[in-house]
């Protein structure tokens, strides 16, 4: 059931913002297209990703944009900050590729811009890379997120093989978050509502006391990375699953920005990989 990841490449896109939406009162969409999306390889997966550049306030880059001259030429600090958001829909027919956005105010570098950014605007992006998308031959499937995770799965409802069982949980801070999504028949969808409580509890709990239908699961468990590790867990060492049949990261993790998150995640991953071969020898 594993699918061979497609890694991020270097090829430089633009996009040029279409529009936006304010879908909830912490999600924002922002919808590109133009030329610089001619060719721009998403589809395979439905947990696609791009990797955002933001320009430094104040600092002047070279025309055309060249981010191989940047990291050759300009001192580190100046280069964009990068941030990794999913591929919520592409349409390679109209040629726009849509982006959903958690924003809590003035905190971050993504969410603020989405929420400023108008019409006519660019942005330059690395990608698409992507590993995951459901498999049709899973006897059930079962899709595991906080707001990161959201545009894949909704993503990925859109792609599961019509009567195929699904199970879904997703934790939202409150019902105001809560999304109209497209499912199949077959699919129970829960909305959990943290309410002030701790990312990735409600998760952890709902999984656990998670009657497991019969057939082989095909999973995608991601978000913050304490609860995807309690989950990891639970899964490999409680439920038995191996990992062939699981897409399980984090997509964040509390208390760090996505620069110190990914400087950090090869160790966290490496550390999680031993305590897990620990429990199951």
């Amino acid at each position: 059931m594993a699918t061979e990841p497609v890694r991020k490449g270097r090829r430089l896109n633009r996009g040029t913002v279409l529009r936006t939406e304010r879908l909830t009162p912490h999600m924002i969409r922002v919808v590109l297209g133009g030329e610089g999306l001619a060719g721009f390889g998403a589809g395979a997966f439905t947990d696609h990703y791009v990797k955002l550049l933001f320009p430094q306030p104040g600092v002047e880059y070279p025309e055309p944009f060249d981010m191989e001259k940047v990291r050759a030429e300009m001192p580190r600090d100046q280069w964009p900050s990068v941030r990794t958001y999913t591929v919520r829909a592409w349409d390679p027919d109209a040629v726009e590729l849509t982006i959903d956005f958690v924003h809590h105010g003035d905190k971050g570098i993504a969410g603020p811009w989405a929420a400023s950014v108008r019409p006519g605007e660019e942005i330059f992006f690395n990608g698409p890379g992507g590993a995951y998308a459901p498999s049709a031959d899973a006897g059930w499937h079962l899709l595991v997120g906080d707001e990161s995770a959201l545009p894949a799965i909704a993503a990925s409802l859109e792609r599961i093989p019509a009567g195929a069982p699904a199970r879904v949980f997703i934790e939202v801070a409150g019902p105001e978050e809560e999304q109209d999504l497209r499912a199949p028949a077959g699919t129970e969808l829960v909305w959990l509502h943290r309410n002030g409580g701790q990312v990735g509890d409600l998760l952890v709990e709902a999984v656990q006391k998670l009657d497991f239908p019969e057939g082989d699961v095909h999973a995608f468990v991601h978000g913050e990375a304490n609860f995807v590790k309690a989950l990891r867990r639970h899964l490999r060492v409680d439920r038995g699953l191996p990992m062939e049949r699981l897409s399980i990261s984090g997509y964040w993790r509390r208390g760090r920005d996505e620069d110190g998150w990914q400087s950090s995640k090869r160790d966290w991953n490496r550390e999680v990989e031993e305590e897990e071969a620990r429990a199951l020898s």
